[in-house]
């Protein structure tokens, strides 16, 4: 019969790491005597994150000394003392392989049910002193599970602990870690996990994901859904592929559009509609910029169009507005991002301000070439007439549509703007006002524009009761940070590191405007990132969790460690990787 051997606790603490400070509470130390295991943790423990760990769910870490000694093993280590990955309960059975999820055990006063494997992140890589930790539990079959507490009561080391029943599907911890880390994910082991009642939510959702992204897959690398960062549809070609600026178009006072053809003659393969372009800009005798621009209509195979605002200190943008001419070359990327336009017959609402219609005009674009009968609606926002791009453009589109809705709002109307025909109200879209149009809240909503907007939009729709997974968003520029349990900092514009400049490849980070040379003092380029202050997402560094990953738009890297589950067609893990030549990153 399986027993505790150890009750560990500990309260979050402030640790000193890479020269930063990280919340943590994977510190954890043996106490005697009884303890009352409740509903969200041990009394006298906490977490320290609780995004990652902790809740009903995940209230209790349990982890064998089986595994105590192949670690002391495998990484030639006598130094361990109960506690040491984290866990509240160090137990002598209970191994990942044996353990399913959904069984349920006594121990002392206690019941509990084990809900899902471990989740690893890089905290215990600084509690073990071991940076692969994470990783290396996942690919030795060895995370660990947590439990939730059916009966609270209390416990202590030298109890035993007791099958009560036994969970459905009788799939193991070691197996569902396996479907979700590993590459593979068979469809019929999914459902299969998903008829287990005790599987945690989170859990559940990734591997939705994963069946929804299987029965998609048109053959391509496609990422890992379940991880949340399976990315569009692979790139049609790597790099940069010389176009020509056939026609250039005023759409406001800030606006202009760029058609650009192939400079070679051959055809271009269509993007989706949301898809966006990456150009590479720049005069002859200057220094390449490289900027991100949704599609702003339907592609094909003759151009692409992009739409591109003024901006009072871009220099990109004046580059294109003043100094770029029709007949001039520019390199293009394949069109690639997941903010792509779903098929089906569920309404679809297109929301945005400011210069965030390119992404959404590109949708209306499909859906009015298709002839849709599906209920559309167009919602805008913008200061004035006079920076309303594509008005009348949207107009005939719409016209094209039998079941359309329509509602624009200008925040500060000139004079001369005529309301009921150039716009429907004045004032900011908010929340109230969406409540008020009486959306479907059963559609697809497409939410474009300014990060405030987008927040705003995101979270009114969310109280209006629009599921998460029906809300789809497109930010432009870096998108927000993600470094779980580091304190905050100052914000700094991305620049180039400190120090000598390095004698490596060029690397690119496009959306942040960095250029520099790589050094071999960095270990990553999430590391050479973090120096050059761009906005980064990461949680385990190793290659496990793709919480890094990002577009890889051009050049050759190398992975060390390797990757657990590899990354989309066109994509790159940061926190793993280094350039093998000059590299560009979406970042």
């Amino acid at each position: 019969m399986a027993r505790l051997l150890s009750v560990n606790v500990g309260l979050p603490r402030d640790v000193a790491w890479q020269g930063r400070t990280v919340r943590t509470g994977i510190w954890k130390a043996p106490v005697e005597g009884r303890r009352r295991v409740r509903r969200l943790n041990v009394d006298g423990d906490g977490q320290g994150d609780l995004a990652g760990h902790g809740g009903e769910h995940r209230a209790v870490f349990v982890y064998q000394i089986e595994s105590y000694r192949y670690w002391e093993t495998q990484l030639g280590r006598r130094d361990f003392s109960h506690g040491q990955f984290g866990e509240n309960f160090t137990v002598d059975g209970l191994a990942d392989a044996d353990v399913c999820i959904g069984d349920r055990y006594r121990v002392g006063r206690a019941v509990l049910e084990v809900t899902q494997p471990r989740v690893t992140c890089y905290r215990v890589g600084i509690r073990m002193n071991e940076p692969r930790m994470a990783a290396l539990l996942v690919a030795h079959g060895r995370p660990g599970f947590y439990v939730r507490v059916l009966e609270e009561g209390e416990v202590q080391a030298g109890d035993e602990i007791a099958l009560v029943e036994a969970g459905a599907e009788r799939m193991s911890v070691a197996d569902v870690n396996a479907l979700l880390y590993l590459p593979g994910h068979p469809g019929d082991q999914l459902e299969r996990a998903l008829r287990i009642p005790a599987l945690s939510p989170g859990w559940r959702r990734s591997f939705d994901a994963l069946l929804a992204q299987g029965r998609d897959n048109d053959g391509t690398r496609s990422g890992n859904a379940g991880l949340g960062t399976a990315a569009g549809p692979a790139p049609a070609w790597p790099g940069f592929r010389p176009l020509r600026v056939s026609r250039k178009v005023r759409e406001s006072g800030t606006v202009v559009s760029l058609t650009l053809e192939p400079a070679d003659g051959r055809p271009l393969p269509p993007g989706r509609p949301g898809q966006y372009v990456v150009l590479q800009l720049g005069p002859a005798a200057g220094a390449t910029m490289l900027r991100s621009y949704s599609l702003s209509e339907a592609s094909s195979a003759a151009s692409y169009r992009v739409s591109v605002k003024r901006e009072a200190h871009g220099t990109a943008s004046r580059y294109i507005g003043d100094g770029l001419a029709v007949g001039d070359t520019v390199g293009v990327s394949a069109p690639r991002g997941r903010f792509i336009l779903r098929p089906g017959a569920t309404p679809v609402v297109l929301l945005s301000a400011g210069i965030g219609v390119t992404p959404v005009l590109a949708m209306l674009h499909a859906l009015a070439a298709a002839a849709s009968t599906r209920e559309v609606w167009w919602l805008h926002g913008t200061r004035n007439g006079r920076e309303h791009p594509f008005a009348e453009e949207t107009r005939s589109l719409l016209a094209l549509l039998a079941n359309r809705h329509r509602h624009i709002r200008y925040s500060s109307p000139d004079p001369g703007d005529r309301p009921g025909l150039d716009y429907d109200a004045a004032g900011r879209f908010g929340a109230p006002v969406l409540r008020e149009l009486g959306l479907p809240l059963d559609g697809d909503f497409y939410v474009c524009g300014p990060s405030a907007f987008m927040s705003e939009m995101t979270a009114g729709l969310a109280t209006a009761g629009v599921g998460p997974d029906r809300i789809h968003g497109e930010t432009f520029g870096g998108v927000p940070s993600l470094t779980p349990g580091i304190a905050a900092s100052p914000h700094r514009p991305p620049h180039p590191p400190a120090g000598p400049p390095g004698t490596g490849p060029r690397v690119s980070f496009a959306r942040s405007g960095v250029h520099v040379r790589w050094d071999a003092a960095f270990s990553s380029l999430l590391d050479l990132a973090e120096a050059c202050d761009v906005p980064v997402r990461w949680s385990c560094r190793t290659g496990v969790c793709h919480t890094c990953e990002s577009g890889l738009v051009a050049g050759p890297i190398d992975y060390d460690p390797g990757p657990i589950d590899a990354p989309a067609e066109g994509s790159v893990l940061i926190c793993c990787s280094r350039p093998r030549g000059d590299v560009v990153v979406d970042l």
